[in-house]
C-alpha cells in the first residue's frame, strides 16, 4: 500500500516565508541606508556650518586688519605731509637766516668810498651792483668780499664809468656759503675802515 504526500502547500508556505523574510531584510536595509544617509548628511552639515563660522571669523579679522592698515596708511601719509611741511619751514628759516647773514656780510664788507646800488639774491647766488670812486676801491671791495667766510670768491662781471665821470660802476657775482661769520670779522673790517680813513686824512693834510 503506497502513500502519496502532497508537498505543494508546504513549499508554498516556505516560499511565502522566504519572500516575507526577504522583504523584511530589504526594508531593514533600506531603513538602515536612509538612516546612514541622514547621519552622513547631518555630519557634513555640521562640518559646513563650522567651516562657515571659521570663514566668517577670518573675514571679520581680515576686515579689521584692512581697516588697521588703512589707518596706518593715513597716519603714514599725514606723517609724510608733516615732514614735508617741517622741511619747508626749516628751508624758510634757513633762507631767512641766510638773508640776515648776507645783509650783515654786505654791511660789514663795504669799503670806504663804495656805495651799493643794487643787491639781488637767487638761491645761493648773489649779484651786486655798486659805485666806487676809483679802481683801487673796486679792488678793495672785492678783496673784502672774498675775505668773509659767509661769502665765496666774487666774480667781477663789469666795470663802467658813471655818466658824469665821477666814479666807477661795477657789478660782481658771489656765492653765499653756509659758514657763519665769526664775530671778530666785523670788528676787523671796522678797524680797517678806521685805518684807511686815518691814512686818507694824513695824506690830505
Amino acid at each position: 500500500m503506497s502513500m502519496n504526500i502532497n508537498l505543494l502547500p508546504w513549499r508554498e508556505a516556505q516560499r511565502e516565508r522566504n519572500t516575507r523574510k526577504f522583504y523584511v531584510v530589504l526594508a531593514g536595509m533600506l531603513i538602515l541606508g536612509v538612516a546612514l544617509g541622514l547621519l552622513i548628511s547631518h555630519y557634513y552639515q555640521l562640518k559646513l556650518a563650522a567651516q562657515q563660522q571659521r570663514n566668517a571669523y577670518v573675514s571679520d579679522h581680515i576686515e579689521r586688519l584692512s581697516a588697521d592698515i588703512a589707518g596706518v596708511s593715513r597716519y603714514a601719509s599725514d606723517a609724510e605731509r608733516l615732514g614735508e611741511q617741517i622741511a619747508v619751514f626749516q628751508t624758510l628759516q634757513s633762507e631767512q637766516a641766510d638773508t640776515v647773514q648776507l645783509l650783515n656780510d654786505v654791511a660789514n664788507s663795504v669799503a670806504n668810498g663804495v656805495i651799493y646800488q643794487r643787491l639781488a639774491k637767487n638761491g645761493a647766488q648773489v649779484s651786486v651792483t655798486a659805485v666806487a670812486g676809483s679802481e683801487r676801491q673796486v679792488s678793495e671791495q672785492l678783496r673784502r668780499i672774498a675775505a668773509l667766510p659767509g661769502l665765496g670768491v666774487p666774480s667781477l662781471s663789469a666795470v663802467e664809468s658813471e655818466q658824469n665821470g665821477a666814479g666807477r660802476v661795477f657789478r660782481f657775482d658771489v656765492e653765499q656759503t653756509t659758514v657763519a661769520v665769526p664775530q671778530g670779522v666785523a670788528k676787523d673790517v671796522e678797524e680797517q675802515d678806521v685805518a684807511e680813513q686815518d691814512e686818507e686824512e694824513e695824506g690830505s693834510s
